[in-house]
């Protein structure tokens, strides 16, 4: 066939083959290079993303718009600023704080589910973090009780010395929604559906949700139990949580001590530790919209002076004690929403000596790691990226990975886990490793 083929056809034949086997040469070369890289975090320090993340979290922000492109759904600016809280009339002449819930209430919007990945890219999670959080809640998610609530003292080993139903249930509930789940949107709406329905049963008629327990529990649970009202307002926008939680801070708000805190019983004493708890619930209700005294916050300031040392930089239980780390880094979170800047010498000399103090499970701290968390996230640069390095590492490598009580944390020697067992501890390490997105940060960087 060769032979008798004319020329013409022989040379074309060849050429085609000769251009065919060129090309597979040639082709490959041709092709840009990519590198495809998969990066995790590992479970030790030294092996994190720092190598090829830069440290500083303003170039982690110019990030923030490759970063939201992994995001599940596009959600309307959610780094949008959050009021400037030193603007707002705390000194007296507006009786209260009302701000529309679409405003203050982006201060929540990191835990919608198309910002969080973004936060946690650009503020530090990790694999390690969300995979404790989500192994969190489904621990909390089996103690739930048959009526919808929570108990302190059982059905886990290691429960708390007293029990406060509301406390617990409390508890449980901002760690689910500190994740972004509510009773209308997420991955357990049955669970917070049943909860939210067993906190607002315990609510009376003057706004109270405490219903039984030891003396000292009585303030704590019902301030917790407000933030969570407030809170689920400003997410879901439920009429009937919205009227809950609006009787809840007026309740607040009449039983404040005349020195301007509270701690056992209404109107009665104060101290640090119970005068944060009620803050942050005035503060969730600033967040959702809904009015806040004014004359209330600006007790609560006065109080805080009262109970401070070292010019405001460190702060005591009491009026007149020593100062603790604990009510350090509760006084200063608490003086950051009440309006101090980020500049503030005193609140940076306390941040300081946080920075000296980090997570050690040798000398165990759940309580104050908690407060120190949130004031170090606000502060962000390089106090947040510190505080951080060893908090994600630390938090997740202490929780349970296997039996009857994965996901959850022991309580350790100090006084404060043994009074509120396994699962006041576990929801205190579940809000630090939800501080990526929980709120976002009071001061621009």
């Amino acid at each position: 066939m060769v032979r008798e083929a004319p020329a013409w056809l022989v040379s074309l034949v060849f050429h085609m083959a000769l251009v065919i086997v060129l090309a597979f040469i040639a082709i490959p070369s041709l092709r840009k290079n990519v590198l495809m890289l998969e990066a995790t975090y590992s479970e030790r320090i030294g092996e994190q993303l720092e190598s090829i993340l830069p440290a500083n979290s303003m170039d982690l922000e110019r990030n923030l718009e490759t970063d939201m492109a992994i995001a599940d759904r596009p959600v309307d600016d959610p780094f949008a600023a959050p009021p400037d809280l030193q603007s707002l009339d705390v000194a007296g002449s507006s009786a209260t704080s009302h701000l529309a819930a679409p405003t203050i209430g982006t201060m929540l919007n990191g835990r919608q589910p198309g910002a969080k990945k973004a936060m946690l890219a650009v503020y530090g999670g990790t694999n390690s973090t969300e995979a404790s959080v989500r192994m969190a809640l489904e621990w909390l998610r089996r103690q739930q009780q048959r009526d919808g609530s929570w108990r302190l003292d059982e059905p886990f080993p290691d429960g708390g010395i007293d029990e406060s139903r509301t406390a617990a249930t409390a508890m449980a509930l901002l760690a689910f929604l500190g994740a972004g789940h509510t009773h209308r949107e997420g991955d357990y709406l049955p669970v917070v559906g049943r909860g939210v329905n067993a906190l607002l049963r315990m609510q009376d008629e003057e706004g109270n949700f405490f219903r039984e327990g030891p003396r000292h529990h009585r303030l704590y649970s019902h301030a917790m139990a407000t933030i969570v009202a407030c809170e689920l307002y400003a997410m879901t926008q439920d009429e009937q949580v919205g009227q809950a939680a609006q009787k809840a801070i007026k309740y607040c708000g009449r039983i404040q001590a005349p020195e301007g805190g509270w701690r056992y019983d209404p109107k009665v004493d104060s101290d640090v530790s119970v005068t944060g708890w009620f803050s942050m619930a005035f503060q969730s209700g600033r967040m959702a919209g809904l009015e806040v005294s004014n004359f209330t916050l600006q007790g609560i300031g006065q109080y805080l002076d009262s109970a401070q040392l070292d010019e405001g930089a460190r702060y005591a239980y009491q009026a007149g004690g020593p100062a603790r780390l604990s009510m350090t880094a509760e006084g200063l979170l608490c003086r950051q929403y009440l309006g101090w800047p980020r500049s503030d010498p005193r609140l940076r000399k306390g941040c300081d000596e946080m920075l000296a103090n980090p997570i050690a499970w040798d000398q165990p701290n759940v309580y104050y790691w908690y407060y120190a968390t949130q004031v170090l996230h606000h502060m962000g640069g390089q106090d947040w990226f510190r505080w951080n390095a060893v908090m994600r590492q630390a938090i997740p490598e202490r929780q349970i990975a296997s039996g009857q009580d994965a996901g959850s944390w022991a309580p350790t020697d100090d006084p404060n886990d043994r009074q509120g067992g396994r699962l006041y501890v576990t929801c205190l390490c579940t809000y630090m490793l939800e501080v990526y997105y929980r709120h976002l940060p009071l001061y621009a960087h």
